[in-house]
């Protein structure tokens, strides 16, 4: 029987479309690919398959989970099952590189980044970009890793000669230039089945790093996952988006194949817009979704099952 296969490495956060999955009577079954095999003598099960597959699984000691996630997706490819955010996504998702390459290449801009492996090489990027206010963050992240703001060279050498320096996974450190809003929030608009459903204001006056998870909390720089707290960010869906920034990112989304997504932006001073984050293991804040009656999982669940049911007719 054909179903829908959800691939991912976190329980705590496929927990959500599980039980929107089965609020609405879908088979399903999960692909927990902390570890496992790619059988290439055989053909994968009918069905669809939907990769949720996270760039932060390191921190939960699933180290290579992508990896794995990323030969699976190429074999279910190869054989011409129906893949959501198949392989071009994961190498998005993998690679903030690969990120601002890939907005940039479709006219969205991003904030000035440079690439660097080793400390050295990361000073004399921050040196080269030449802002007098600059952030670091990791190229393969999630959760804000590796995300520290900086006003001097100086700082920067400090930190990184320091046990609060965090070695990205992959090596690569980014610099990237800060952009000052003129308030404290930013944008995050999310999309299900490469089309836009709603977006949410995320107040950013404790940091600037979110998670909209309901696991997720809000750290001077970064977002933990599973620890109990007093204080949430505060996340409201928003009404008023830009039509044409909108039309932009799904034009983005289609020419990269990747359906389900949540996009971050930021406005500066001036109104300029500046891309800087793609979630393409994107997670819902249930408390905004409340209160607006808009539910992220349960659009997600009825696009896997108008997709399964559309892959049983085709069979």
């Amino acid at each position: 029987m054909s179903k829908i296969y959800v691939i991912h490495e976190n329980d705590e956060w496929t927990i959500h479309l599980t039980k929107r999955l089965e609020e609405l009577k879908l088979p399903y079954e999960l692909w927990h690919l902390d570890e496992g095999i790619v059988d290439l003598t055989v053909a994968p099960p009918e069905g669809v398959f939907y990769s949720r597959m996270s760039a932060s699984s390191h921190t939960r000691n699933h180290r290579y989970a992508p990896e794995l996630t990323a030969g699976v997706l190429e074999w279910l490819e190869f054989h011409g099952r129906t893949v959501f955010n198949g392989t071009r996504a994961l190498s998005l998702e993998l690679s903030k590189i690969n990120q601002y390459l890939a907005l940039e290449k479709t006219g969205i801009r991003t904030p000035k980044t440079i690439g660097a492996v080793g400390k050295e090489q990361v000073i004399k990027a921050a040196e080269k970009l030449g802002k007098a206010s600059f952030i670091t963050k990791h190229n393969r992240a999630g959760k804000g890793l590796g995300v520290q703001l900086f006003h001097s060279i100086d700082a920067l050498k400090a930190y990184l000669n320091s046990e609060l320096y965090d070695e990205p996974v992959d090596g690569i450190t980014l610099i990237q230039e800060y952009i000052k809003a003129p308030a404290s929030f930013i944008t995050r608009a999310e999309f299900v089945g490469g089309k836009f459903v709603y977006a949410v204001k995320v107040d950013t006056s404790n940091g600037f790093e979110l998670c909209p998870a309901d696991a997720c909390q809000i750290d001077d720089l970064f977002c933990p996952v599973g620890e109990q707290v007093e204080e949430k960010p505060k996340f409201d869906i928003i009404h008023e988006v830009d039509s044409e920034q909108i039309a932009q990112y799904e034009a983005f989304l289609q020419a990269n194949k990747i359906a389900v997504a949540g996009i971050e932006f930021i406005s500066d001073e001036h109104g300029t817009v500046y891309t800087y984050d793609i979630n393409t293991n994107t997670n819902y804040n249930s408390d905004a979704e409340a209160k607006e009656g808009k539910y992220g999982m349960l659009e997600l669940a009825k696009f896997l099952e108008k997709a399964l049911e559309a892959q049983k007719l085709s069979v």
